[in-house]
């Protein structure tokens, strides 16, 4: 198989059109119009729909995008790391990451990792959504408590737990009534909150008052007194040792772990383990509070 053309007709895919990847990597479009064509014809396979819209990929034309892309990209590693003389980390590393870990931490962490190496180009997104690694051409994503996924492998680099924390001045309510809230998500007309004590297990109820997309706003509110919040002790360990929050109880539950997952059936990159170095280095123990001293300083 040509491999050229096969390359060529990984970057239109990734470009999603002719003259997208034309743009993008200064190539003439009827080249690379042509070289798809001829890999078509060689395959005896349509790869795309052309149509008035743009290209669409095939259901076999996905296929082959899925399977080559990652070898291509690990052909082209190995070429630069042997043309360079050693296994300098260079060339783009994306990775997306959730949003309240984006909000504290990732733009230290990126700043770092750029001043540490110059000539990899990183790009972080943020979203809470599980991404498709191969098709969006992701490197790394971090994620908290991820479903098992049999293609991907990883490991946990931070842990945390969630508090229910409030203003001062708000005071746990008595036996049959309940107490205000700030939620992430879907508001409810009441709800049920346990929590550990220092001395027992204590369920309250709360109602909900505010439903805020971001904790980082939840704790924000939870500050102005407005209800009772849980959030994550990285987020408000500064707060409740300055008395801005107090500590009411932990949610029972799974605990919070985030982890960095990248493909199987790739070779680990330069760029990616030298993030994951990155990581280890930012957070040794992957404790909350080294979590909270690297957003605090």
């Amino acid at each position: 198989m040509d491999l050229l053309a096969l390359a060529d007709f990984n970057l239109v895919a990734r470009h999603e059109g002719f003259g997208r990847a034309a743009r993008a990597t200064g190539r003439p479009k009827a080249t690379l119009s042509r070289r798809v064509t001829e890999l078509e014809a060689r395959l005896d396979l349509r790869l795309f729909e052309r149509g008035g819209r743009g290209l669409k990929l095939t259901e076999e034309g996905r296929a082959l995008y899925e399977r080559t892309g990652a070898l291509l990209t690990d052909l082209e590693e190995t070429a630069s790391a042997i043309a360079s003389g050693g296994n300098r980390p260079r060339g783009r590393l994306r990775i997306s990451a959730p949003l309240l870990f984006s909000q504290t931490a990732m733009g230290k962490l990126a700043a770092g990792f750029a001043l540490k190496h110059p000539e990899v180009r990183l790009e972080v997104t943020t979203e809470d959504r599980a991404v498709d690694m191969v098709e969006e051409a992701y490197d790394l994503v971090i994620r908290v408590n991820p479903e098992p996924d049999e293609s991907l492998v990883g490991r946990i680099f931070l842990r945390d737990r969630l508090l229910v924390v409030a203003s001062p001045d708000l005071k746990p309510p008595a036996e049959g009534s309940s107490v205000p809230a700030i939620v992430r998500g879907a508001v409810r007309s009441e709800e049920t909150w346990t929590m550990t004590t220092d001395k027992d297990e204590v369920s309250i109820s709360v109602t909900p008052m505010l439903s805020l997309s971001s904790l980082v706003m939840v704790r924000d509110a939870v500050r102005m007194g407005v209800g009772v919040g849980r959030l994550p002790i990285s987020l408000v360990s500064h707060d409740l040792e300055a008395g801005r929050l107090v500590r009411w109880g932990d949610v029972e539950g799974p605990e919070i772990a985030l982890w960095t997952l990248y493909p199987s059936r790739r070779l680990l990159s330069a760029r990616v383990s030298a993030f994951l170095d990155h990581l280890r280095e930012a957070f040794p123990n992957g404790t909350p509070d080294e979590l909270a001293r690297f957003v605090d300083r």
